[in-house]
């Protein structure tokens, strides 16, 4: 990469690093659907008209009813459940759950489109799985009640209930990434998210109103909400897909493994979440697991090679 794609890709992994932050500052004043409402609208608001000057309009509109269902199965319902998922667990624990996303990806493509899978990838998978369970082990607490965060708009829940949204969001993330595959190739990208930004709006906007506290939410909240929306969701976007077509979406994933880092470092120093050694231990073996399941890291000869085309 040159060096000033280097520095988009850092920019990328610290935005998406700190959505996590802004997640955890602002879940408890506004509630998990309200905060993503104030997200993809106000991201909407920003993309949509640099949609329409680049002449993506007209396609935005062939596809809308693909674009519509990415944007509940990709955007919607994946933000909701980590930002209920922000209650309880700490920004750099949600983001290495969210590095799994291209482990559960390999593995729908494998069983919807049929994608043969080298015997490194499987052991990446098997690798991401183990890391997975390691790193949830003594984190999976049933009890709401020590550990939970009483927040007020609703009952506390416990940390189990936390990982297991963050483990069904990137679930979804891998069904949404293959969904787009099948039926949104050649399809602008920037249309894309913008189209599902808009979706996701559409669905969350009467739950939003449903539950918005009662109390008005004070101006971290605030600020996290538009963070949210400007820096980490269109800013990002426009960054991620900028990468992809200047270096390949090959090493524009890399940022998967810079997540992580960003979403630890921004904890500790604005939140005082200290890292401890299995969550560490966790992160470097989900890392492993997703770069040989993705193919970024593949082992040496006749392993490392696909069985068929």
């Amino acid at each position: 990469m040159s060096r000033a794609d280097l520095s988009r890709l850092l920019l990328l992994g610290a935005l998406w690093g700190a959505s996590f932050l802004f997640m955890r500052m602002g879940a408890d004043e506004f509630g998990p659907l309200a905060l993503v409402f104030l997200r993809v609208a106000g991201a909407s608001l920003l993309l949509m008209p640099l949609v329409l000057l680049r002449g993506e309009g007209p396609a935005l509109r062939r596809h809308w009813r693909v674009i519509a269902l990415v944007g509940v199965v990709n955007t919607a319902v994946p933000f909701v459940l980590f930002t209920t998922a922000a209650l309880v667990l700490s920004a750099a624990l949600m983001a290495v759950f969210n590095a799994t996303v291209p482990i559960w990806g390999a593995l729908v493509a494998w069983v919807w489109l049929h994608d043969k899978l080298s015997a490194s990838r499987w052991l990446g998978l098997a690798i991401g799985v183990a890391g997975v369970v390691f790193l949830s082990w003594d984190k999976a607490d049933f009890n709401a009640g020590a550990q939970a965060i009483t927040t007020a708009i609703g009952p506390a829940i416990s940390p189990a209930v936390g990982i297991a949204a963050c483990l069904l969001a990137s679930v979804l993330y891998g069904i949404g990434a293959n969904v787009s595959r099948r039926h949104l190739t050649g399809v602008p990208p920037l249309a894309v998210a913008a189209g599902s930004l808009v979706s996701a709006s559409v669905f969350t906007l009467v739950p939003a109103l449903w539950t918005w506290p009662a109390a008005t939410p004070g101006a971290a909240a605030w600020g996290s909400a538009l963070a949210l929306a400007v820096g980490c969701t269109a800013l990002a976007y426009v960054l991620f897909y900028e990468l992809i077509a200047r270096v390949g979406a090959t090493k524009a994933i890399s940022v998967t493994f810079l997540i992580p880092a960003f979403a630890l470092l921004w904890g500790w120093l604005a939140l005082g979440e200290r890292p401890t050694v299995s969550m560490l231990t966790g992160c470097a073996v989900i890392l492993l697991g997703t770069a040989l399941a993705t193919g970024l890291v593949s082992l040496p000869g006749r392993l490392g090679r696909s069985p068929g085309p």
